[in-house]
């Protein structure tokens, strides 16, 4: 599904140039749950950035279903993305204004989605989550477990081949952060491929393999041998 070859990020100023990413080559299959860990500054959101079709990189190759996607325009960008991928942040990223429901179906309206169809798959997706009865409620009247389950259930509504979590349980207790954690294994389990930012340890052991990195570079992977449960 993905492959990366010699991939580069550099970040300019006048006075400084910083590499975040140095020349990573990596592969990821379908169906895999890979876990990105590493300090602060690593480069995991900006590699995370890139392959979420968010920004390009400064050199080498990026690969996405088949296609060499490093020199896209924005709008091609936007197509793949919104087609393909499915985000879940720290923050939630959820719209204020609008309703549970409203900010589950509004990658649908992007897709043109009709709106029988967007309401019958809104109601799939909270049901899947368990949060059907907040349907009607505001963001800011849900907790922080509530509202990442709404920003999952946004991130799975057009059923995306890849979804991409930043530090999804960074703003959750542990009891909810092993909830969202159980969602996106129920999600990897059903085939969806899943790359995750992470600062846990613990977290991380959720996936099929773990990869560290350090000053822009990838420092160690391993594959682990079975799931949390």
């Amino acid at each position: 599904m993905i492959k990366t070859v010699d991939l580069t990020k550099i970040f300019r100023t006048e006075e400084v140039e910083t590499t975040a990413l140095d020349k990573v080559n990596f592969e990821i299959k379908e169906g895999e749950f890979l876990s990105i860990m590493g300090p602060s500054g690593c480069g995991k959101s900006t590699l995370l950035n890139i392959l979420g079709l968010l920004d390009n990189p400064s050199g080498g190759e990026y690969h996405f279903a088949g296609h060499e996607v490093s020199k896209y325009s924005e709008r091609q960008r936007a197509m793949l993305r919104k087609e393909n991928i499915g985000f879940v942040f720290q923050s939630f990223n959820l719209i204020d204004e609008l309703t549970v429901f409203e900010n589950v179906e509004l990658p649908l309206l992007y897709l043109g989605t009709p709106a029988n169809e967007r309401k019958k798959r809104v109601h799939e997706a909270l049901e899947r989550m368990n949060i059907m009865h907040r349907e009607k409620h505001f963001p800011q009247q849900l907790s922080g477990g509530q509202q990442q389950r709404v920003a999952v259930a946004r991130a799975i509504i057009a059923n995306p081949k890849l979804i991409l979590a930043d530090e999804p349980t960074g703003n959750l207790d542990s009891s909810h952060g092993n909830e969202v954690m159980k969602m996106l294994l129920d999600l990897n389990e059903a085939g969806t491929t899943i790359i995750m930012v992470t600062h846990s340890p613990t977290y991380a052991d959720y996936g099929t393999r773990v990869m560290n990195l350090f000053d822009g570079q990838i420092l160690t992977e391993n594959y682990l041998e079975k799931f949390h449960v």
